[in-house]
């Protein structure tokens, strides 16, 4: 069973996923986490990723059984990512590894649960005997848009509403959003950042009030970002898969440690391998990288939260966060599940944009994770670096890991093999990659193009063929319009958007 992290109440797997958000605010998250041996582990060595998955989600989803796992992992990850590995392994060096998760349709980690959280949402209604039009709400800094869209594309009983931020995204990101097809997708631009985009998206899924009015024309939410656990228990199955990878080269034994770095901003990606490590993967360091909007590494380095403090624009937009939602999952572990602290920390951060965490919970916290921060030069110079020492091209958000795993190597002399989490496809950020590379072009397109050239590697066709797509979504609200804007969409499906 789940429970809110507020207190509210427990709830299956099937109902979580359909809600998205509980009704007082928190977020649904396990009471207690299934638990592999390594045998179990090194099981998982000769499998595809569809059956790995299969295992790690089949002991997550309590409700769900092993055969509807199977299927939906089946059907997710059998045949819409390149080469048939949706997450492979690449060795860097003899201590350094990239868990590489872009080969999905969008070219961002993001498919990895979004291309299956459709059949399990389909799934939950099913077991709930839900028949209303599911409406799915996201908030994206870039990534999760496309994702989510892209997933949920004419999926029948179902409606995709994407709020992304006007200028706070690449243009790569923008234009797979702006582009995407289907009768039941909706993008809209908000004129602010993405703080604001997930602020307006919270407040509409905990309005009782506009709930009752969905329920009455036959509608009801659903969320695609990872504040629901059907988008966040798959990413926990990468982190396991990349551990079996490990162990099927010999790169490791059964039962040696490994560090996994991840960049992160919204704290969902990282919160996965929380959950894998504790569920018995030999996780030791987990090192959160953040990049100039560095909340979360003063967070982990002092135990206060405060979002009071400048926002910045840089190179990995999908890190441009300064609200970071999963970190409240993470909080509920580090109270030792006590919902009433969680929701106090909740309620001094809506009320002063802060709060500080007990003696207790601070230690806990130091002693799971390190934290820091990245500057825009120094990703910029480690995506230079990387490709010349190993002809690898990195998008600046795996950067941000990368010189993160350096630094403390660095400062430690830790050798322990370590996993750098590859998020994105770097031809998604064209323009910031051509730049490591000393090209002058400045239009996006004009810098992919340019990077295929220097480097050999060619433009994905996901990519190359936006330019030429037409722009078909064209709404754009302000952040305290964003209720407004999606009952235009609802009464106004077409308005906005180019047939």
């Amino acid at each position: 069973m789940l429970v809110s992290t507020r207190g509210g109440g427990e709830q299956t797997a099937s109902g979580a996923i359909l809600r998205g958000i509980a009704q007082d605010g928190g977020l649904y998250t396990p009471q207690t986490l299934p638990r592999f041996t390594m045998r179990e582990i090194t099981g998982l060595c000769g499998l595809s990723y569809a059956k790995r998955s299969q295992r790690v989600l089949g002991a997550l989803l309590d409700d769900f059984t092993f055969e509807e796992v199977g299927q939906a992992a089946e059907a997710a990850y059998g045949s819409r990512f390149e080469q048939g590995d949706p997450a492979p392994v690449r060795t860097l060096n003899r201590s350094t590894h990239l868990l590489e998760l872009f080969h999905g349709p969008t070219l961002a980690f993001k498919d990895m649960a979004l291309q299956i959280l459709p059949y399990l949402l389909s799934l939950s209604a099913k077991k709930n005997g839900i028949a209303d039009e599911i409406c799915i709400l996201v908030a994206t800094s870039g990534d999760t848009g496309k994702a989510a869209l892209e997933g949920f594309c004419d999926v029948p009983g179902t409606r995709c509403v994407v709020y992304y931020p006007k200028d706070g995204v690449s243009r790569a990101q923008q234009l797979q959003m702006d582009t995407q097809a289907g009768g039941n997708t909706h993008v809209i631009a908000v004129e602010g950042n993405f703080d604001d985009a997930q602020t307006g998206v919270k407040r509409i899924f905990t309005d009782a009030a506009y709930g009752r009015k969905l329920a009455a024309q036959g509608r009801m939410l659903s969320s695609a970002n990872s504040i629901n656990y059907g988008r966040l228990a798959p990413q926990v199955a990468y982190y396991f898969s990349a551990y079996a990878d490990l162990l099927r080269r010999k790169s490791i034994q059964p039962g040696d440690p490994v560090h996994f770095v991840v960049p992160t901003g919204n704290f969902g990606n990282i919160l996965a391998a929380v959950y894998a490590r504790g569920m018995g993967l030999p996780v030791d360091k987990l090192i959160c990288a953040s990049n100039a909007n560095r909340v979360l590494s003063d967070f982990i380095q002092t135990g206060i939260y405060d979002v009071n403090r400048p926002f910045y624009r840089t190179c990995s937009p999908s890190m441009d966060i300064l609200i970071s939602s999963n970190l409240e999952r993470y909080l509920f572990e580090l109270s030792g599940h006590d919902a009433s602290k969680v929701a106090a920390l909740m309620e001094s951060l809506g009320k002063e944009g802060r709060y500080a965490l007990e003696p207790q919970a601070l230690a806990a916290l130091r002693g799971g994770m390190i934290g820091g921060w990245v500057s825009d030069d120094e990703s910029v110079d480690t995506i230079r670096r990387t490709f010349s020492e190993s002809n690898v091209m990195i998008d600046p958000h795996t950067a941000v890991a990368y010189t993160m795993l350096n630094r403390y190597r660095e400062d430690t002399g830790d050798m322990t093999p370590a996993v750098v989490v590859a998020t994105a496809s770097p031809y998604k950020f064209g323009h910031a990659v051509a730049k490591a590379f000393g090209a002058a072009e400045k239009d996006d397109f004009a810098c992919c193009r340019a990077l295929a050239r220097m480097t050999g590697q060619p433009v994905p066709p996901q990519i190359a063929a936006l330019e030429s797509l037409p722009v078909r979504h064209k709404r754009v609200c302000a952040p305290d319009k964003m209720l407004e804007s999606l009952e235009d969409v609802f009464q106004n499906p077409s308005q906005g958007v180019l047939k």
